[in-house]
């Protein structure tokens, strides 16, 4: 069952889902608006011949370059960049939630590969985007980015979230994977 806005906020108001900071006007008829953070990470280049292993530490670590307190977050055609959602939001055991980019941000020539955010799960959410347009794009911090659908599992979950990227404040960089890729 997805979530209509008067569900949203029985489930915020009753304290089973979080969200802070939290701004009425995000909820909408069957989803809520995340803004984005003040900060973006930008792939290094470290040229053509450069083959990224993502089992090795040193390798994801040099990979990004995090840039904190932007006033600005420029994507260039052809980038793909890290962002983060201003909002930590708080998961109950029966909430799934879906990530997708708002339309009008597609119509401007950016992707966004959706993103579930798991029942269990706390903490802001990074969202991986893609400038498909043949100029660069800006972003405001506090803008409006990603919309997220809520969906009420059957039941509780049998294991809650507790993988890597939980209770991550801001850019989470790529986990490093082992060599069964794990």
């Amino acid at each position: 069952m997805i979530l209509s806005d008067f569900d949203i906020f029985g489930q915020i108001e009753s304290g089973r889902l979080t969200i802070k900071p939290f701004e009425k006007e995000t909820v909408r008829e069957n989803g809520m608006d995340f803004r984005l953070a003040n900060e973006i990470a930008h792939h290094v280049d470290h040229g053509k011949d450069f083959v990224l292993d993502p089992t090795d530490s040193e390798h994801v670590a040099e990979t990004y370059k995090v840039t904190k307190s932007a006033r600005n977050l420029i994507i260039s055609p052809g980038e793909q960049v890290l962002l983060s959602t201003k909002e930590e939001i708080g998961m109950p055991d029966d909430l799934v939630g879906f990530v997708e980019l708002r339309s009008t941000w597609a119509r401007h020539g950016l992707s966004m590969p959706p993103t579930i955010i798991d029942a269990g799960f706390h903490g802001t959410i990074t969202l991986e985007v893609s400038n498909n347009a043949p100029y660069k794009i800006r972003l405001n911090p506090s803008t409006r980015f990603a919309h997220i659908i809520f969906i009420k599992t059957n039941s509780k979950v049998a294991g809650a979230y507790k993988g890597r990227y939980q209770g991550q404040k801001g850019i989470k960089l790529p986990r490093l994977l082992d060599k069964s890729g794990a």
